[in-house]
């Protein structure tokens, strides 16, 4: 075994938009001592996910739609389980994240006047939605990534983090596995005053996933390290095809493609979505409105879209068929009634010019990139049939943060997905803002006790730096050994289970039990076993060569993390709260059945009862312990300019005129 180690100030993991962003930030602040760690530089979701137009959500920016920073974090706030400080942050900067993007080269279209108009997303009323088109966040990455390299920030690739060292609630460092190393088990440790996460949500712990393979998360990483987590519940899930994994929102439904269903082998093939609607133009209006409605929301299935979502999770999961969209022709081989079509409907596709032809035709028509993305990918929609299912999409929840995006540990900071800044429902495209946001504010956060020559510590009152110094090395020292025992844990691996074996029946046990449909009992089936499987995972496990060293320490991270996810999901089923946002537990019955679908699916919207109070989990000593708060409120602040300047000035130390 061979051990490396670096003394790094600032340190950033994950290679995505948000991390690159938050090294930059750094820089652009002055603080040069960083790095940037990444398992692989090209991996993770914001270089290889998106959709027809993958969007962007900002402030809106052109022609006479009336907005403001108090609209924009209101919608946000309404969203439920959101903390208004962190609402009111991702309003305010979004128009300096976006035109930052803008700088750095990202295409987002703007009229020849230069306004950047916008169109409508989910959970949107206005029309703040921007877009580069399908790959919209690996733009964002590229660009960010050039300009890191410009600026000569070390990036440190084929580093996998794989344990944080935290004594007494302060971040010092963390443990790397060199995943270059192939003849031998290499670590580097890395010491440093602050660390920022950006290692995206945990999209390892499903199997019916649309994340791209490359992410994987890290939660447990921070879970193991005693970060609480918060509003772990809440997922988006929605229609995706299987291959290429990729959200099959906006124009691909707006087309009104042709929903087929065959038995496993590719047999015996049905519209089956005309067999729960009278009438066509019913149908086809849903389909439309999936488009902006894409992720399931329990509030949307009597009457709304969402019963789209329900109808394909019945075909495949609970009658083992496979759906297929067809884009060659229309529902029945005929004619679109869009004249019955909802007013809505009607308008869109009338004003884009689509009301002909096929639905591949009208794709072209209205958005030809889209085609473009999986011709790319080997599959031609004037030809394939496309496979789809319900799939996790994002993780709306994830780790707690301050609306400096600092956890409880002091210098460790969360950005991006991997932090929980999202409540139950959110506008499409936010991810990305929320990402920028967090960057900067994390930065800032980093230089403002620079600025300000705060001390790290729970011992102020020595004084003497020679005395500081001598407990640092003494804590070092304690946390040396803390990483010296985590790297001997494959060499104690006993078991007969291989490593995908065990991932393979893990995350199938999270799609079944802590997907879009769940029960008190399925969940607490698999968190039994989730529990099991991690507190006897070194005699589970078989002992892996260097090759496999990466998904062991995988492999133990997913399991952790489905614990606190599972553990944090039952706790709410426990509680008595109905069904909410793309979560439909099937123990909060409801009155109002649906011929097309079992008992399974009479659920009890919540209905925004639970949307004033958070639940945030933590895990100590093997124990997950869950809890609620009131959510921050939206801060009201002095806005006469005056007080507000000098308020200005005190914070950044200026003087003078």
């Amino acid at each position: 075994m061979r051990v490396h180690e670096l003394r790094i100030e600032h340190v950033v993991i994950g290679s995505g938009a948000a991390g690159f962003q938050a090294a930059l930030r750094l820089h652009q602040f002055g603080e040069t001592d960083l790095a940037v760690i990444t398992e692989h530089i090209n991996a993770g979701t914001s270089r290889n996910t998106g959709s027809d137009k993958q969007t962007y959500y900002k402030l809106s920016l052109a022609g006479r739609d009336f907005d403001s920073v108090r609209s924009m974090a209101e919608d946000l706030f309404a969203g439920g389980c959101v903390d208004g400080d962190q609402a009111l942050c991702e309003a305010s900067l979004s128009p300096r994240c976006f035109f930052s993007l803008v700088e750095s080269g990202v295409p987002f279209p703007c009229t020849e006047y230069d306004e950047f108009m916008g169109y409508k997303t989910d959970h949107d009323r206005g029309r703040r939605a921007a877009s580069a088109g399908p790959y919209t966040s690996r733009i964002m990455t590229e660009c960010l990534e050039k300009q890191v390299k410009e600026k000569d920030i070390r990036i440190l690739d084929q580093m996998q983090a794989v344990r944080l060292l935290v004594k007494d609630g302060i971040l010092y460092g963390v443990l790397c596995l060199d995943k270059s190393s192939s003849k031998e088990a290499s670590y580097v440790l890395v010491w440093c005053k602050n660390l920022i996460l950006a290692t995206g949500g945990p999209a390892g712990m499903y199997h019916d996933s649309v994340y791209p393979v490359s992410q994987l998360g890290a939660g447990g990483l921070a879970f193991e390290a005693g970060v609480k987590g918060k509003n772990l519940t809440e997922w988006q899930f929605g229609m995706a095809s299987l291959n290429p994994r990729w959200n099959v929102s906006g124009t691909y439904m707006q087309v009104l493609p042709t929903f087929l269903s065959t038995d496993q082998e590719g047999n015996d093939e049905r519209e089956f979505l005309t067999d729960y609607f009278e009438k066509p133009e019913e149908m086809l209006s849903l389909v439309f409105l999936k488009g902006y409605q894409w992720p399931f929301d329990v509030n949307k299935i009597y009457g709304g879209s969402s019963v789209i979502d329900l109808l394909v999770y019945q075909e495949t999961i609970l009658k083992g068929r496979r759906v297929f969209l067809d884009f060659t022709r229309n529902t029945k081989d005929q004619e679109i009634p869009f004249e019955k079509l909802l007013p809505e409907a009607y308008d869109y596709l009338k004003q884009a010019g689509a009301l002909f032809g096929t639905p591949v035709e009208r794709l072209r028509q209205m958005n030809e990139t889209a085609i473009g993305f999986y011709r790319d990918h080997h599959v031609d929609l004037y030809r394939d049939k496309l496979e789809i299912a319900v799939c996790a999409q994002h993780n709306n929840g994830g780790i707690a943060t301050d609306a400096f995006w600092e956890t409880d540990i002091l210098g460790l900071f969360a950005v991006g997905e991997a932090c929980g800044s999202h409540g139950v429902t959110r506008p499409g495209g936010t991810a990305l803002n929320a990402g920028q946001v967090g960057a900067l504010r994390a930065a800032g956060r980093i230089h403002y006790r620079k600025l300000h020559g705060e001390q790290r510590g729970s011992c102020p009152e020595m004084g003497e730096a020679e005395l500081r110094k001598e407990a640092e090395l003494g804590m070092e020292a304690e946390l040396r050994k803390e990483a010296a025992r985590f790297m001997e844990l494959p060499e104690r691996a006993s078991g007969t289970c291989t490593l995908s074996e065990l991932w393979n029946r893990g995350t199938r046990r999270m799609s079944a039990s802590g997907g879009m449909i769940r029960s008190k009992e399925g969940l607490n089936e698999a968190l039994e076993a989730a529990d099991r499987e991690f507190g006897d995972f070194l005699k589970l496990a078989g002992k892996p060569d260097v090759r496999q060293l990466p998904m062991f320490y995988r492999l133990r991270d997913m399991l952790l993390s489905q614990k606190v996810y599972l553990s944090a999901m039952l706790d709410y089923a426990k509680s008595g709260a109905g069904s909410r946002g793309s979560a439909l537990y099937t123990d909060s019955r409801g009155e109002k059945p649906d011929e097309r679908f079992p008992d399974l699916y009479r659920c009890r919207p919540d209905h925004g009862a639970h949307d004033g109070i958070i639940q945030e989990i933590v895990c100590q000593d093997g124990v997950c312990s869950a809890g609620w708060r009131p959510v921050r409120p939206l801060p009201e602040a002095d806005y006469f300019f005056e007080n507000q300047w000098k308020l200005y000035r005190e914070r950044n130390l200026l003087t003078g005129p």
